[in-house]
């Protein structure tokens, strides 16, 4: 018998629920949040990317004005549907990124669970793409919720 098959050390780090959740996962909980929403608005998010990463990188934290990284856990970039016309061809599609890090460090703080922090975060990134009011993004959140 080999001491690593009684160790609980080793049988928790086999456990992959001991693993904060990676790229891959919090895209998955992502996406389920899109499904969640209204059809009328999934309906416009077809060409919207989803892109998980780490951190924003530091151009888009100095041109925000941010100092900490941990400080931004979305961001859409992209021009509002009611901002948009057929004389955009050519134009980068609109993405939708969720910084991980950040997401983690807020669930680890408040104790939200992270389905409800992910949708969270996404929706109102989700409500920048259709230019909407805070009060419009907070109705938007509670129907996908």
């Amino acid at each position: 018998m080999s001491a690593s098959s009684h160790s609980p050390y080793v049988t928790a780090m086999a456990d992959p629920a001991t693993y904060a959740p990676d790229l891959a996962q919090i895209e998955q909980l992502a996406r389920a949040a899109l499904e969640r929403l209204p059809p009328a608005f999934r309906a416009h998010l077809a060409d919207v990317v989803i892109r998980i990463d780490d951190f924003a990188d530091d151009a888009t934290l100095d041109e925000m004005g941010i100092d900490d990284p941990f400080a931004l856990t979305g961001l859409y970039s992209g021009r509002p549907i009611g901002d948009k016309s057929s004389s955009d061809s050519g134009a980068l599609p609109d993405i939708i990124h969720l910084y991980r890090r950040p997401i983690l460090d807020e669930w680890a703080e408040t104790g939200v669970s992270l389905e409800a922090l992910v949708t969270h975060v996404l929706v109102h990134e989700v409500g920048h793409h259709f230019g909407l009011s805070d009060a419009d993004m907070h109705a938007l959140e509670d129907s996908a919720g």
